[in-house]
């Protein structure tokens, strides 16, 4: 199986490697509780179209990647309460260790720089690269994400009761119902999705791993790290904000709050678009992270 442990935080990661290795990289970073699998392959081939060589990897604590048995997670209500008051939990890492693995990835497979994408919590990863290891970015692209500002809109109570609702057994079809639940209820209004596809894909989902400790775990990491709007001030790398006018998950002034506080920050609407990655807009979110990667190197090759 392609494992590599990354170089600084000693963690074992899955990953794939697509595309010419001697093309510019795109890393891509998934959310919470999510596979890397969650990047549809029909994206990874329009990046590595597009003239990319596309990475994607499992995060720590879900997937092939290595877990953290045993570690306790707080419960997110009391750790909301702990950290109003200045009395931070005990989590068992930080959503800064996550983005520490990203850059620890990239050094063990010997990649300089990269155009890192990150969706949802993998754009709360991707921001913390940006903010802690500018020098290892090309570009930045934060995908249906946040600040982590507790005053924005918070997510559709529907949204976020799927999300986090306890699974009835581990049974096969328990979990793709679970699964369907999740997907009907963060999915995109403007493209809803095909059931026997969705069907499928689940179903692929939970066959390749089911972990289902390591979802608390990770959000316990973002709850943890709070509100980056002051630390992303600091970033550096061009950055592109894409986000769906009908997220129910993580709402569409997340994405602007990102935008705003990032400078020179770039931000893309798209009428429709959840929380997910609807095989419709394929094409349109590849060009637009393909086009953002480009016209950062282009700029690079220029004279001074």
């Amino acid at each position: 199986m392609p494992t590599i442990t990354t170089s600084n935080t000693g963690i074992e990661l899955f990953y794939e490697d697509h595309g010419d290795p001697a093309h510019e990289t795109i890393l891509l970073i998934m959310g919470l509780g999510a596979q890397m699998t969650l990047w549809p392959d029909e994206l990874v081939a329009a990046l590595v179209g597009h003239g990319f060589r596309v990475i994607r990897y499992d995060n720590r604590d879900i997937g092939l990647s290595q877990k953290f048995e045993g570690a306790k997670a707080p419960s997110p209500a009391w750790q909301v309460i702990r950290k109003k008051i200045g009395w931070p939990a005990k989590v068992p890492y930080k959503l800064e260790a996550m983005a520490d693995d990203a850059v620890g990835l990239m050094t063990a497979l010997e990649i300089g720089k990269a155009h890192v994408v990150g969706a949802s919590m993998g754009g709360m990863i991707a921001q913390l690269v940006g903010i802690n290891h500018p020098e290892r970015l090309l570009s930045l692209t934060s995908i249906m994400s946040t600040t982590g500002n507790g005053s924005l809109p918070m997510a559709d109570k529907s949204a976020m009761e799927a999300l986090v609702a306890p699974l009835k057994s581990l049974d096969e079809e328990d979990l793709v119902a679970h699964g369907l639940n999740i997907a009907r209820n963060i999915g995109s209004p403007g493209y809803p999705p095909d059931p026997e596809r969705t069907r499928e894909r689940t179903l692929k989902s939970v066959r390749r791993s089911v972990y289902p400790p390591g979802l608390p775990r990770q959000l316990a990491a973002i709850i943890d790290d709070g509100c980056r709007r002051s630390r992303l001030a600091s970033v550096t790398a061009p950055t592109l904000v894409l986000h769906g006018e009908g997220d129910p998950l993580v709402k569409l002034e997340g994405g602007q709050d990102t935008a705003k506080h990032i400078p020179g920050a770039k931000l893309v609407t798209i009428p429709g678009w959840g929380h997910d990655l609807p095989p419709e807009l394929i094409e349109l979110l590849a060009g637009h992270v393909a086009e953002h990667a480009r016209s950062v190197s282009v700029r690079a090759r220029e004279p001074a």
